[in-house]
């Protein structure tokens, strides 16, 4: 690992801390304002949905622009976000609407970050180097959502939302110094990267193309499409599981999203150390399995911190396997000076589903099903479609019928 990868990931791992514990704090405070598990779907589906309606625009630019000054802009961006709630709440005007807002705004600058950082990690690393780095990459999240709510848990009492706003703000300056610090080269122009050169309209419509030309990405792209609808909500409605059924007690909450983030760091680094594996396909489907059966679905069975812990642990163990073997296969397939917009592309098709299932969690737990009959259904049907997965040939040989980067690409129908 070069060392500004390494530099890069752990100011981007420190501000994810910073973020996480903000964002626990806004989750406590919005249960306690208004106790409807809709509340905090829609704090979900604000922050979501720029973020997805906003790729393929960014992709444009994430290609055409630097991507270290790409990721320095939305850092920049989000800190003065989090600022301007902060202001709110010290000065007694914070109200729900403004969470979603911010949120918004939030969000769309997330939609530079992302595929901006993805097509970073390409340039400053060999592909041999992908599955680990992608177990690094998974590592920033698990790792923080171990230390996040137990640390924003533990300091609400002590320094309010105030005091955990000014950490986050002093964690995204970490980030933005590492950043500047670190060296990310521009990819090489490609014969395909060439060849899509067009007004912004056409090039936002380049990667979707690209995507739908290729048998093996398009069938990745499809089989994320269904299962991240049921994803979604298997991961709105653990915060509302909890707190329904502890009577409001963030402490228990705090411990089963920490024993879930334990789950996180050990699948990271076990893709870290061992790089999953050599077909990336049965990580993906084997693992999206076991994140919704054991995972999932064991969330809604359960009745007492041990069986939440447990559900929760395996949910997030399988997230960096089935997330790192499917980047991986996409960072190694896509011709890197257009990845900005494939990957962007790519993010929109299918997440526009999770943005849904966040949206119908909330109306599903609250008016239909109830919270645990929720996530039973939707582990149950997410486990359904990644092991059907095996019974389409275009997705089981994905990574034989798409040539590796660098090679002539022959379309695939």
């Amino acid at each position: 690992m070069t060392k500004s990868f390494v530099a890069i990931w752990f100011g981007q791992t420190i501000s994810i801390l910073g973020s996480g514990m903000t964002w626990f704090a806004f989750t406590i405070w919005a249960w306690q304002t208004t106790e409807q598990p809709t509340t905090l779907a829609l704090v979900g589906f604000f922050a979501f949905m720029p973020t997805v309606l906003f790729t393929p625009l960014a992709g444009v630019f994430v290609d055409r622009w630097s991507r270290k000054r790409v990721m320095l802009l939305s850092d920049g961006a989000t800190a003065l976000g989090t600022l301007g709630i902060f202001l709110l709440y010290s000065t007694g005007n914070l109200q729900i609407w403004h969470i979603y807002i911010i949120s918004a705004l939030a969000g769309f600058f997330t939609a530079f970050q992302y595929p901006a950082y993805l097509a970073a990690v390409t340039t400053m690393l060999p592909k041999e180097q992908y599955g680990r780095a992608q177990g690094m990459l998974g590592l920033s999240p698990a790792l923080t959502g171990i230390l996040a709510p137990v640390f924003a848990a533990a300091l609400l009492g002590r320094i309010g939302m105030e005091g955990i706003m000014l950490l986050d703000l002093a964690t995204f300056g970490v980030a933005f110094a590492t950043l500047a610090w670190a060296r990310v080269p521009r990819p090489d122009e490609s014969e395909a990267g060439r060849a899509s050169r067009s007004h912004v309209w056409g090039e936002m419509l380049f990667g979707f193309g690209y995507i739908f030309r290729r048998a093996g990405l398009r069938s990745l792209a499809v089989l994320f499409m269904f299962s991240n609808f049921f994803l979604a909500i298997g991961a709105t409605l653990v915060a509302p599981l909890v707190l329904s059924q502890t009577g409001n007690d963030e402490g228990v909450l705090a411990s089963v999203q920490s024993v879930g983030a334990v789950g996180g760091v050990m699948g990271g680094l076990l893709l870290s150390i061992w790089g999953g594996p050599k077909r990336r396909i049965h990580g993906i489907l084997l693992g999206g399995a076991g994140a919704c059966l054991l995972g999932v679905t064991w969330l809604g069975l359960g009745t007492t911190f041990l069986l939440w812990a447990a559900g929760s642990f395996f949910f997030a163990f399988f997230e960096p396997i089935v997330e790192g073997g499917n980047l991986a296969i996409w960072q190694s397939k896509v011709e890197p000076d257009i990845q900005g917009r494939v990957f962007s592309a790519r993010q929109l098709v299918v997440q526009v589903p999770y943005l849904l299932g966040i949206l119908f969690s909330g109306p599903l737990a609250e008016y239909w099903l109830g919270v645990p009959a929720a996530l039973v259904l939707a582990g149950l049907a997410g486990g359904g479609i990644f092991l059907s997965g095996y019974l389409v040939r275009t997705l089981r040989q994905s990574e034989d019928l798409l040539p590796d980067m660098g090679r002539k690409v022959e379309d695939v129908a």
